[in-house]
């Protein structure tokens, strides 16, 4: 097996593990922030989907706070690994912590809240850099970002169920295994060898570099949209599933996975297929078909429809996430991918926290039925609005921008 190959195996497990851990909390998020003190008591969370969303929330909130921060420190050293083990095992603390809330017994519902932001700040460094290492390898970009869709997507697809399964044996059951599987990350990158520049460059230039690439918003605004539906599901989606059709954590996880089941094992291929045709029919159309999807899931009639429905999902999202990866890649130079990756994750991450807040306050004030229509209406909006650009800059088969055009 060529080195690039067994390495790209090596971080898309990392990338998976990271994913995983995230996953295991959101299909028993309720039961959860009940038993870290979230009740009525506390002043800004006064229902279970609020305290939900404020505890989602505050993680993406650090995300978007922080991701930035270790993109521009690793492009400026040339290291990524050294950031990558800091913030897994700082991250594995965070989350040991929060397991133990329920048995201190005295922390108000603010302070985990506090605890929660530190352990987005840390574990968005583990999950951005080692999007990076996969964007220093070669192999084709679309590959090395199908690699990173896939560990996405089964990390979601297996975290789902299985978060399902421990919160049925106990609350806090998630977070004493995220915090494992995060100590085991910060061993397992230290096998792939540091490919980042090996130079260091000043902040400013390295800011400066990013700025004069500003194609670089199409794929951050597509990808704004795809983790805000991503959000909008892990929430309403979930406390939808829950009231709507009267199935539990567990069946909830099931139904979560039959969306990332499909993601997860097309992203290789549909990355791969992105690197031959240009990445202008996989994110265009895609995009379009996929808020149809989300459309569909809203007025399926029962859950072996809604099930139907999330695969259908589930494999446009496959179409078009790595090719939208792969873009940022195609844009980005070499000594500029943590900052440039950092920035799509500060979009993704900014779509996480729409898709709470949006998706939770439209269905809270108008009901679920209009949620669905306006996270599923964003998605097509984006794909119609980006058209002109993609036709102007002619992608078709070019595996790259042309700069010069823009």
């Amino acid at each position: 097996m060529h080195s690039s190959d067994r390495d790209r195996i090596v971080l898309a497990a990392v990338v998976f593990a990271v994913l995983f851990s995230q996953l295991l909390l959101y299909p028993g998020v309720g039961t959860l922030v009940e038993a870290l003190g979230a009740d009525e008591t506390t002043s800004f969370a006064t229902s279970e989907l609020d305290a939900s969303m404020w505890f989602l929330v505050a993680e993406f909130a650090a995300y978007v706070a922080f991701v930035g921060v270790w993109g521009a420190a690793s492009d400026v050293t040339g290291r990524r690994t050294p950031f990558i083990v800091a913030g897994a095992l700082a991250g594995a603390v965070s989350y040991a912590a929060l397991a133990a809330v329920p048995a201190i017994g005295s922390i108000p519902f603010e302070g985990v809240l506090l605890i929660r932001v530190v352990q987005g700040a840390m574990t968005i460094g583990a999950f951005s850099l080692t999007m990076t290492m996969l964007m220093d390898l070669e192999g084709g970009h679309g590959r090395n970002m199908g690699a990173a869709g896939i560990a996405i997507g089964l990390g979601a697809a297996l975290g789902a169920p299985i978060g399902g399964q421990l919160t049925e044996l106990d609350p806090v059951a998630p977070l004493a295994g995220a915090a494992v599987l995060l100590v085991c990350v910060g061993a397992l990158v230290t096998r792939v060898p540091d490919r980042s520049q090996e130079h260091s460059r000043s902040a400013r230039d390295l800011l400066e570099g990013i700025r004069r690439r500003p194609s670089l918003s199409i794929p951050y605004a597509f990808g704004f949209v795809d983790r805000l539906t991503a959000g909008f599901f892990a929430l309403v989606g979930t406390l939808y599933f829950q009231e709507t059709f009267g199935v539990g954590p567990a069946m909830t996880g099931l139904l979560l996975a039959c969306f990332f089941a499909p993601f997860a094992l097309l992203q290789y291929p549909m990355g791969a297929l992105s690197d031959r045709i240009g990445r202008t029919i996989p994110i265009v159309v895609g995009s379009l078909c996929y808020g149809l999807g989300i459309l569909a899931v809203g007025a399926a009639p029962s859950v072996a429809t809604v099930a139907l429905a999330m695969i259908t999902v589930g494999v446009l999202g496959a179409l078009v996430s790595p090719a939208t990866m792969a873009l940022v890649t195609d844009i980005a130079a070499e000594d500029e991918r943590g900052l440039a990756m950092a920035g799509f994750n500060v979009a993704g991450s900014l779509g996480f926290l729409g898709g709470f807040l949006v998706g939770g306050t439209v269905a809270s004030t108008y009901g679920y039925d209009l949620a669905f229509l306006t996270v599923g209406g964003l998605e097509i909006a984006i794909a119609v609005v980006a058209v002109p650009a993609f036709l102007r800059w002619s992608l078709g088969r070019s595996d790259r921008l042309d700069h010069d055009r823009i």
